[in-house]
């Protein structure tokens, strides 16, 4: 099948190779169908990519069987999209609807298979109305539903050639904006602005868009990392952080850099020195092999603050701004060659401060590489 340019971001060989392997996991959890009604494992599957998942209004649905190719059971308004991937069996009805959204063509879709895999664990969400979920169950008495967020999430972490080169090339563009930032901020500056500024600079620089864009700024460090932007302007001896999850073709940069502005405390600079190295030792220890759980402790014993409450250090990285594994204490997931993943340390500077530092690194047989442009080892300071 000849897919339009522009529309589907890979060829065909990317969708059929991802079938092959989830169809051989399946094989061997003994599990007869996949069926999924989240955005990102439709997209994973199909290539189905579209902004229409941010409308809660109508279900989506996609059934991966033990043998075929995929099955669409998606609301009519998306029909023509999915038209132009891979997928052949596309139902579809009018929606929303009234009594039945799609149920009784799920219904219909699963009431061969035996034992059906859902995502049910950590970093998912159903996505479909909880009651129409019960129905479900009780129409398909002879079926049973199994948590099969292992079997995709591990599928899922370790990345395709493709999916690597995308992933770089947005890291790259995410880079070209932090190396301007002298040209884009300036003491006096609303934060409001700068957040505006750097958005338009990834978009001039060529990324598609800018849906995660967080940071903070204040003296010798901020207090936190999650807040929209105020109208406070920069001033002399404020650190700014900014976190970017720009996108190219649906996939994730997540990284961030610390600025300066005019000058900064002898404090702010060790903290920054500190989260350089513990970025570098993780880095140096990252291979195949290595348990998350291990880079956490690698990161946490660097840093050496027992009050850092973040949680984590670091996660996977793809088709969505964070994804499975997670560099924390429970974490034991073995890294594998191909995998990406962020290293995210942070710590406390006092008086309710913080300071974060984060890269982008792939996980490869040897040494790993950065996605994106390591930062400078020294804080750098923008002028007044």
């Amino acid at each position: 099948m000849q897919l339009e340019p522009g529309i589907i971001d890979f060829e065909t060989a990317e969708f059929e190779n991802r079938l092959l392997k989830v169809q051989a996991a399946m094989r061997a959890a003994k599990i007869d169908a996949l069926f999924f009604t989240s955005e990102a494992e439709m997209r994973y599957f199909t290539g189905f990519r579209t902004l229409f998942w941010q409308s809660p209004t109508r279900p989506w649905y996609l059934i991966i069987p033990l043998n075929g190719k995929p099955i669409a059971v998606i609301p009519e308004i998306g029909a023509a999209l999915m038209e132009n991937t891979w997928v052949e069996d596309i139902r579809t009805w009018s929606s929303p609807h009234a009594q039945d959204d799609g149920l009784s063509l799920i219904c219909d879709g699963l009431k061969s298979f035996g034992t059906i895999g859902m995502l049910m664990g950590r970093e998912s969400a159903l996505r479909m109305p909880i009651n129409d979920f019960g129905m479900l169950k009780n129409m398909l008495p002879h079926s049973k539903f199994v948590d099969a967020t292992p079997l995709v999430q591990k599928l899922r972490m370790v990345k395709s050639t493709a999916e690597i080169e995308l992933i770089q090339k947005i890291c790259s563009i995410a880079s070209s904006s932090f190396e301007n930032a002298a040209n884009l901020f300036h003491v006096g500056m609303p934060l409001e602005d700068v957040f505006r500024a750097f958005k338009i600079d990834l978009l001039r620089n060529g990324a598609d868009d800018v849906p995660y864009l967080v940071g903070g700024a204040g003296t010798g460090g901020y207090a936190d990392v999650i807040s929209p932007p105020s109208q406070t302007p920069l001033k002399e001896g404020d650190i700014l952080m900014l976190d970017t999850g720009a996108t190219l073709k649906g996939y994730f940069c997540d990284f961030d850099r610390n600025y300066a502005f005019g000058h900064a405390s002898d404090t702010a600079k060790h903290a920054y020195e500190i989260l350089i190295a513990a970025t570098r030792a993780a880095f140096d220890a990252a291979r195949p092999g290595l348990r998350c759980s291990d880079l956490y402790k690698i990161i946490k014993n660097t840093i050496q603050q027992e009050n850092n409450d973040v949680g984590r250090f670091g996660h996977g990285l793809g088709m969505q701004l964070t994804e499975a594994p997670s560099l924390i204490h429970f974490d034991d997931t073995l890294l594998e060659e191909n995998m990406v993943i962020t290293l995210e340390p942070s710590m406390s500077v006092g008086e309710g401060r913080i300071m974060v530092h984060e890269e982008n690194i792939l996980i490869q047989d040897g040494p790993p590489r950065y996605l994106s442009r390591p930062a400078p080892e020294c804080l750098p300071i923008v002028s007044g």
